[in-house]
């Protein structure tokens, strides 16, 4: 009898039969995973990380313009509207020629495009090279990920939105054209190796590679407590000092000349902040959520506790200080907004609301510098008591969410010392690295310029028609 099918006569042993089709099967799986198509990006995920970046656009321009041109007399609106818009112009153009490549580069990325290190990338990615509409990165999960223009265009309106925050540090009597040197100097050498040594890893799936110095250190910082507050608050103290005090500073009566304004753009801050902090975490889902509701109730804790205590200190509750509170808020949130729970946001908000107003009405006054908008009181404060409680309320014991261990694809161990440990590293390297390269990019443009402030009479007569021809109101 012939039998149903044509097998060859060895293979009609049974044994023999199971492993051909054991191993046909087994190379077919091989086959399917070899050409198993690459992850790609979630159109909810894509959208909401596009929305986020407006978000972020709005609390530059023309939210940080609007809260920082109400809090200076009226002779100088104009000067400051112009300072933040022009250097929000300028970063993002610098941001994708070189900006990009040397903040979020690595050793996969180029193997020739010069040294890489944990503190700086490299420029395998100049002027956006390779960086195409297919390009994809990863983010948090593993296997999930956004087109890399999208993450492109959300970094740069971080890098842009920082260099503009010291801008108020040094209102009413800097020249525009130290402005913007300042502005690319520090942009350059300051904040692109302060997002490169924070925010520079190989994501999920790479997890174990070479990554940024203080990631690999174990710093949190979810959404910019050091690379932004902490660094651009630091840096203006440092331009406060070294401009000096604006003519009649502690003499004459120097008071917010719109704080309708002021009121309008911490606003416009606060509807920025949710792209800001939810954003960075780069999906749309639960960690999102929990970042927008922690940058919801930290700022309205923060707000309560400077109006509070100014309430009890000076006899009268200001809108001024409760908007200063609420960004002190926003600021102190930042960097533990994925990071810890509602009740710990809670915290955060009213720890960092009291000690802003603290640097604000004590440690300013006492100390005598002159930061014009209370740049170092509220961000770099801020960000500083942000960064270390991010390490206590990240516990999950606290109501955290932990650190999570790729290797082991759970939630590690949480051990709260070597955390804020970590986190302390991270506060004196961004405060000592943006101190220096704040101190020489002055140094150098007091000598290029024949000096950094505005002549006295310009500066009587306010920027606004000295520098650009121009009042803000006839």
């Amino acid at each position: 009898m012939t039998a149903p099918f044509p097998f060859p006569a060895a293979l009609r042993r049974p044994p023999l039969l199971l492993a051909a089709v054991t191993a046909t099967l087994i190379a077919s799986a091989a086959m399917a995973q070899t050409a198993a198509p690459p992850p790609v990006p979630d159109k909810g995920d894509t959208v909401w990380m596009m929305v986020s970046t407006l978000l972020v656009i709005l609390m530059t321009v023309p939210g940080l313009a609007l809260f920082y041109g109400g809090m200076v007399r009226a002779r100088n609106m104009l000067s400051v509207l112009t300072q933040v818009f022009a250097g929000f112009c300028v970063v993002a153009l610098l941001w994708v020629i070189y900006g990009y490549s040397l903040a979020f580069t690595g050793p996969a990325d180029a193997a020739s495009a010069g040294p890489l290190s944990p503190f700086v990338g490299g420029l395998s990615k100049l002027g956006l090279a390779g960086v195409g509409t297919d390009s994809v990165v990863e983010g948090f999960s593993k296997g999930v990920v956004i087109p890399e223009l999208t993450w492109v265009i959300f970094q740069l309106t971080f890098a842009a939105l920082t260099p503009a925050l010291i801008v108020g540090a040094v209102a009413e009597r800097m020249k525009f054209s130290a402005v913007l040197a300042l502005i690319v100097i520090w942009f350059t050498f300051a904040y692109l190796p302060m997002a490169h040594m924070v925010w520079f890893w190989g994501g999920p799936s790479a997890h174990d590679a070479r990554s940024g110095f203080l990631f690999a250190q174990g710093a949190l910082d979810f959404a910019g407590g050091t690379v932004v507050h902490i660094n651009s608050g630091v840096a203006g103290l440092v331009a406060a000092l070294m401009v000096g005090p604006r003519l009649g500073y502690r003499k004459d009566l120097i008071v917010p000349h719109n704080l309708t304004f002021t009121m309008i753009g911490a606003c416009l801050l606060w509807v920025g902040w949710f792209g800001f902090n939810a954003g960075s975490n780069l999906e749309a889902n639960g960690v999102a959520a929990q970042a927008m509701l922690n940058t919801i109730v930290a700022p309205a804790a923060a707000a309560l506790a400077w109006m509070g205590g100014e309430w009890l200190l000076k006899g009268h509750p200001s809108l001024l200080g409760a908007v200063s509170g609420a960004v002190a808020g926003m600021v102190a949130i930042t960097p533990a907004a994925g990071f810890a729970g509602t009740m710990g946001a809670i915290a955060i908000g009213l720890i960092g609301g009291f000690v802003c107003m603290w640097a604000v009405i004590w440690l300013k006054q006492r100390l005598g510098y002159d930061d014009s908008l209370d740049v170092f009181g509220i961000h770099g404060v801020g960000g500083i008591v942000g960064a270390l409680l991010t390490g206590v309320f990240a516990d999950p014991g606290f109501g955290g969410a932990g650190i999570f261990d790729y290797g082991a694809n759970a939630v590690a161990e949480y051990h709260m010392g070597t955390q804020i440990v970590a986190q302390a590293t991270g506060v004196v390297v961004a405060m000592v690295w943006s101190a220096l390269v704040t101190f020489a990019a002055l140094t150098v443009i007091r000598a290029a310029l024949g000096g950094l402030r505005v002549d006295a009479a310009a500066e009587r007569e306010g920027l606004d028609l000295t520098t650009h021809g121009e009042r803000a109101y006839n």
